[in-house]
């Protein structure tokens, strides 16, 4: 079979010329895909890149002219609405989400509890103070933010349009411009098919879950009415925005800088001398995996373009197939990074994967993987004890207890939420540092959104102030308060909703005093924490948490020892509990 012909067969199998709703456009993508990566030379490549592009012109079009309602409900959950591009998140379905949101304003003109937790006195407030719009390297990003800017500009809200920016670098903005809110276009580290809507009020962070319930109703209003409220009979959500009379350009990488040398006296990070030392040091080399995303376009000014390869960054192409890689922060996609480091001469080496918005961050000293469950510690022992700032920790549930001991021992209080950035709002500007298990953190005075170039900057500045690998001050800390080994992992599940509640309920079998085997031994429940699906803490000090996924079709386990081997032996025991409740084999 020729090229040609191959790609004739992939796009005959999956497209059905004419019709969006019968045509699979991203299986399509995904095998053209493979094919692409495959090619054995340039030519190649490139015949097999205008397949991919003709199939995204498709889904464009799909995007540009769907005007029904999205396949699947509208729905803000941990970290907003996410769903298939071209199927749930389409120009019309986002413009209709956006007036939801200027209805939620207008709503809150009659409700005290809605506007403490907007941050604004109404909606006049809201439209003066206005909203940044931005979106990740996700196809059709820029479609997206057009629809929500039409819609913003229609109703004389004034609009901050940064384009393509990371997450943390938006939630600057919104701080920094005294903004109303923002609205961010992306899924996060979800699959290339996945588009998102991220809302962000005026405090900068995650939404509460009032406001995110409020645009959940007012959105599932909306989408079935021909006239909605906020949407002029005639508004062109089509035409280009770029010269709208008042859109206000936002370099939300400044905003971002701003914010941190702002924050110093709270947080202790010299960010300007950071940079200095940085370019004048030959014993450092930076090398971030940016996978395709956002942070691709900012990592060289973030760091002030340093000398010579101080700086290296892989993937760094505009590809919204993220080259056929879950684009996630994850030891198969360390590997990059790994071996950019292991021919670098330089005793310090920082190495780390960011997902593509920016929100997430890993890490390595080239010699071994720090997750957010042991970076977390380190960044609130590096400020409490090596900066000199006082205050607890906060860290979501899921998260290892190494914090927790390190704060035991150090006289300090521990904040220990459900999973979600949303949930560190009691405690933001009073804990160093917060962070949760999937490699999200912030720290005091600075964005209370997670942000994976405040983890960067951290981990540079542990490194040059101590003049030690990442590696050797994590040894160093677990030398001093002990040693933890944690797991985490997600199994698909076709039950959803009520029926998975149902099913995970029947985990209350384990109780306090009920016996789990682990291995060749049996261990003992002495409690359970069920803030957040259900997490079970044994006699010698392990733990199995489980719960459903707030943003995909999974239910996700968490698990941690004191030793290797027994987190091996309690992922099996988690798997164990989820084949007994029937959601494994």
């Amino acid at each position: 079979m020729t090229r040609e012909q191959a790609i004739e067969a992939i796009t005959t199998r999956s497209i059905v010329a004419g019709c969006h709703d019968d045509s699979n456009y991203f299986e399509a993508i995904r095998r053209l895909v493979e094919g692409r990566n495959l090619a054995a030379n340039e030519p190649e490549r490139r015949t097999w890149q205008a397949a991919i592009d003709r199939v995204y012109g498709l889904i464009a079009d799909e995007m540009l002219t769907r005007t029904g309602r999205p396949t699947k409900p509208i729905s803000f959950g941990t970290s907003g609405w996410r769903g298939m591009l071209g199927k749930d998140l389409f120009v019309r379905s986002v413009a209709v989400v956006t007036a939801a949101i200027l209805g939620l304003y207008r709503e809150a003109e009659h409700s005290e509890e809605l506007r403490q937790a907007l941050g604004v006195s109404g909606f006049a407030e809201m439209q003066s103070r206005g909203c940044v719009v931005g979106f990740d390297n996700r196809f059709g990003g820029a479609l997206l933010a057009g629809a929500a800017v039409h819609v913003l500009h229609a109703n004389g809200v004034t609009v901050y349009y940064a384009g393509e920016a990371t997450t943390g670098a938006l939630s600057a903005s919104v701080l920094v411009r005294r903004a109303a809110f923002s609205i961010n276009l992306t899924p996060s580290h979800n699959p290339l098919e996945y588009g998102g809507f991220k809302y962000n009020a005026a405090d900068g962070g995650p939404a509460a879950p009032i406001l995110t319930d409020t645009i959940t109703r007012l959105a599932g209003e909306y989408i079935g009415q021909e006239r909605v409220d906020f949407l002029p009979a005639d508004l062109d959500l089509h035409q280009p925005f770029d010269n709208l009379p008042g859109l206000i350009r936002e370099d939300a990488l400044a905003s971002w800088q701003q914010l941190v040398r702002r924050g110093a006296s709270l947080h202790g990070i010299d960010y300007d001398r950071l940079l200095a030392d940085l370019a004048a040091s030959d014993r450092i080399a930076v090398c971030v995996d940016a996978v395709h995303g956002a942070s691709r376009t900012y990592l060289g000014r973030l760091l002030d373009n340093p000398p010579g390869a101080r700086l290296t960054v892989l993937r760094d192409t505009a590809d919204p197939t993220f080259g056929g890689i879950a684009p996630e922060p994850s030891s198969a996609n360390m590997q990059p990074v790994l071996a950019a480091l292991a021919v670098r001469p330089e005793p310090l080496k920082i190495g780390a994967i960011i997902d593509p918005d920016g929100d997430r961050i890993r890490f390595t000293d080239g010699t071994i993987e720090i997750s957010m469950n042991q970076f977390g510690a380190m960044a609130y022992h590096f400020l409490h004890e090596i900066k000199g700032k006082r205050g607890m920790v906060a860290k979501t549930v899921a998260s290892s207890n190494l914090a927790n001991g390190l704060a035991a021992r150090l006289g300090e209080a521990v904040f220990e939420p459900k999973v979600g950035f949303k949930e560190f709002k009691p405690v933001i500007d009073k804990a160093l540092v917060y962070f949760e298990e999937s490699d999200g953190i912030s720290i005091i005075g600075h964005t209370p959104e997670k942000d994976a170039f405040i983890g960067l900057i951290l981990a540079i500045d542990m490194a040059l102030t101590l003049d030690k690998p990442l590696g050797q001050y994590l040894a160093d800390i677990e030398d001093r308060f002990g040693r933890y080994y944690p797991d985490r992992d997600g199994v698909a599940v076709s039950r959803q909703g009520e029926a998975l509640l149902q099913t995970l309920d029947q985990l209350r079998a384990y109780g306090p005093g009920s016996r789990v085997r682990v291995g060749n031994a049996e261990k003992t429940i002495t409690e359970v924490i069920d803030i957040d699906g259900r997490k079970m803490l044994l006699d010698d000090g392990s733990w199995i948490m489980i719960r459903p996924s707030g943003t995909e079709p999974k239910v996700r386990f968490y698990v941690e020892a004191r030793t290797p081997e027994e987190t091996a032996l309690l992922v099996k025991s988690a798997k164990s509990m989820l084949a007994e409740i029937g959601l494994l084999p």
